[in-house]
């Protein structure tokens, strides 16, 4: 995990300070790398390349090659199998030297990366889910890339884009789709409990894969997170759960965190958020997000807050996004009266895993490398995702109670208090409580009339509520307005 930035002539020697101007890039988003910094000047001042890094493990730290071109900037953690003391970066270095562009169809794994070639074309790609961001722009003759928008304010006004998952982009070329890793799993079986049996498995082998350098569970009291630490134990006795909530009015979430971290007698922490931890944080919460959907950034302040109290004792955690989106959660979306049929539910749900790299995954991602923590996400494992798209939708929302997330539930009811096991989803900032309070005091910053008079932003997206017209005038105080043509919508429905 790490944040990566380059600026690249494609004509001629560079018309500015490349290898200072890169520092600037990379201080912006130090956070996302605290412990190291790489910088290196390519091609006799036609470009500079870098990198901000945590330390993890031998095996995940370091992740750039810049001695010779081709040069490498790899944010990512790769699962293939490997000689053992094989870094991620080596392996990749490997994969692309025997396989080339081809390379990408053949990584299991979450990453982004940048590769400039001998003759200064620089290629980008991503991963198919997207965890990890990257933005790129052009000034002129000058490429820039970087792991977050707010590493080219200072260079690309318009034109700025975000390279979209499972793509590859060519400075040269342009941009083209590449093939998904295609993991083998197994067939679903005649009927939901045989799912869950496999569900079971990919899922205790994925927590498995991730457990290098982990130290801590970001445990919420629902059902995913739950699952995550259960499975997480059997590997690591010693976990640490941490928890955040309203400390005015907390959600329901603390009391199932409290009844899980009791059941697994673990040590739990806990952080009460405060009114004035949110009244402080909107700006940088806005800042760090570079977007302005209300959903979103009430989620990456409750997520701010746990990865802040877990940096004090650990650098990488694991966490329990993805499930919603695979295994039928959102219960108030996937419930909606419009969405009527097993085939709606199905389209919409590939729809909200389509856009999370902006949504739900970017808060994911801004919130935990606010704090420079690692996230690690088993329900994004390639195996996990694969099978997930097997089962049929009747059998994650299930029977007449039409319960969500079915075949979950039963692949780890016995792992489970039963009333964690029973428990329907809450959007996460409405389990610790978050969404009711941001309601009062953006109240007391702003009119919520002004909506009326300000129903849009300048590029056209309605706000959802008065509470986005306010962190729409925090964004446009940070980024050029162009930028907002990079905020996407969470909930489809607003």
């Amino acid at each position: 995990m790490a944040c990566i930035a380059g600026i690249i002539s494609q004509h001629a020697k560079l018309d500015i300070d490349s290898t200072g101007q890169l520092r600037k890039m990379l201080r912006l988003m130090r956070h996302r790398g605290p412990d190291n910094s790489v910088v290196r000047t390519l091609y006799d001042d036609r470009g500079a390349a870098g990198a901000n890094e945590i330390n993890l493990s031998p095996r995940r730290t370091h992740c750039t090659s810049l001695d010779e071109a081709p040069y490498i900037l790899f944010d990512g953690e790769l699962f293939n199998d490997r000689p053992s003391g094989m870094s991620d970066l080596d392996l990749f270095k490997e994969f692309y030297d025997k396989y080339e562009r081809d390379c990408f169809s053949r990584l299991d794994g979450s990453f982004a990366c940048a590769i400039v070639e001998k003759d200064e074309e620089v290629l980008l790609a991503r991963d198919h889910i997207g965890a990890r961001p990257l933005f790129f722009g052009r000034n002129n003759s000058n490429f820039y890339f970087s792991s977050e928008m707010k590493g080219l304010v200072d260079h690309i006004q318009f034109g700025i884009e975000e390279l979209p998952p499972g793509h590859i982009y060519s400075s040269k070329k342009g941009i083209r789709t590449f093939d998904a890793f295609q993991p083998e799993v197994p067939e679903v079986g005649a009927g939901p409990d045989e799912a869950a049996k496999i569900l079971r498995d990919l899922m205790i082998e994925a927590v498995r894969q991730r457990m290098d350098g982990v130290g801590a569970v970001s445990l919420s009291g629902g059902l995913d997170s739950s699952i995550v630490a259960a499975i997480a134990k059997e590997y690591n006795p010693h976990l640490v759960l941490f928890t955040g909530t309203i400390a005015k009015t907390p959600g329901p979430d603390l009391e199932n965190a409290k009844r899980m971290a009791e059941f697994l007698n673990l040590e739990h922490r806990i952080y009460q958020i405060t009114d004035a931890d949110i009244t402080d944080f909107i700006p940088d919460a806005v800042w760090h997000l570079e977007s302005f959907d209300e959903d979103c950034i009430s989620g990456l302040i409750s997520n701010y807050y746990v990865s802040n109290m877990v940096k004090q004792h650990f650098n990488s955690v694991l966490v329990g996004e993805g499930s919603d989106e695979l295994f039928g959660g959102y219960r108030m979306v996937l419930k909606n009266p419009k969405v009527n049929s097993a085939e709606k539910r199905e389209r919409l749900a590939r729809r909200l895993v389509d856009i999370a790299y902006n949504t739900a995954l970017r808060r994911l991602d801004r919130g935990w490398m606010a704090s420079g923590v690692d996230y690690q996400v088993p329900f994004l494992d390639s195996r996990v995702v694969a099978f997930s798209r097997k089962i049929p939708m009747d059998w994650k929302i299930y029977g007449e109670k039409q319960i969500e997330k079915y075949v979950l539930r039963q692949a780890f009811r016995d792992m489970l208090p039963e009333q964690i096991a029973n428990r329907e989803k809450l959007r996460f900032s409405m389990g610790v409580g978050m969404d009711d309070i941001m309601d009062d005091i953006i109240a007391t910053i702003i009119d919520p009339e002004e909506i009326k008079k300000r129903p849009k932003a300048a590029y056209g997206m309605p706000f959802a509520s008065f509470k986005e017209l306010y962190y729409y005038d925090l964004f446009l105080q940070q980024f050029p307005p162009s930028y907002e043509e990079q905020t996407v919508r969470w909930d489809p429905f607003k």
